[in-house]
């Protein structure tokens, strides 16, 4: 049996533990995670508000009817706090994300589509337009 030396193996460099941002103070920094706790707290009911309001601005929510035969594909809110470099508040941030995992192959999509192009295919597209 052949193994590869170590040569070049080395141990990660472990960062400072002693460099840390500040300890929370009070619920400005707690993100929720109960129904309770966002209703609650007056700053997260004003980034859904805020969140709501853009979805609404941008028609990229809209109240349907549902077909007869379709699942309903329930949607949760996501909260995160976001802090400057120096660890002080920035702003409380608010996603509506949909809970994809229920949806069933074939009955609520047949395909999937993700419209990614390779580096490599903007390589030879430059390549062509230059020669």
């Amino acid at each position: 049996m052949i193994t590869r030396g170590k040569y070049g193996i080395r141990k990660p460099k472990v960062l400072n533990v002693s460099t840390s941002s500040p300890k929370p103070k009070d619920d400005i920094f707690i993100e929720p995670k109960t129904i309770k706790m966002e209703f609650n707290i007056p700053h997260w009911k004003q980034a859904m508000d805020t969140k709501y309001e853009a979805l609404l601005k941008n028609k990229t929510w809209s109240l349907t009817k549902l077909p007869p035969g379709c699942n309903l594909i329930g949607c949760k809110w996501v909260y995160k706090v976001k802090t400057n470099a120096d660890g002080s508040l920035n702003r409380h941030k608010a996603r509506l994300v949909a809970k994809g995992f229920h949806q069933r192959d074939g009955f609520d999509f047949h395909e999937t589509f993700s419209p990614v192009v390779k580096p490599t295919t903007i390589r030879v597209m430059l390549s062509i337009t230059l020669t």
